[in-house]
């Protein structure tokens, strides 16, 4: 299997800990992720792999290139006095 390196450090910089996901489709997985289930990114791993935490409590690794998701961004729920 051919890793490409600078794939790797590109998925790392996008995909950092934290990040919030939204799974568009998966590729051939026998128990999918319903598209749009939302989820935070744990880490991705040294051969690219999108490892998250769904808000459903899945845990499951993206696959880039075979299942399709984008970052959203999450407004900040708390008030303008910090409560």
């Amino acid at each position: 299997m051919f890793i490409d390196n600078d794939f790797v450090k590109r998925m790392k910089a996008q995909y950092p800990p934290g990040t919030r996901i939204r799974l568009d489709s998966m590729g051939d997985d026998p128990h999918p992720i319903t598209p749009g289930t939302k989820g935070t990114v744990k880490l991705v791993d040294d051969i690219g792999t999108v490892h998250c935490d769904f808000d459903n409590g899945r845990h499951l690794g993206l696959v880039p290139g075979e299942d399709s998701f984008h970052i959203i961004a999450e407004r900040n729920r708390t008030n303008r006095d910090g409560r």
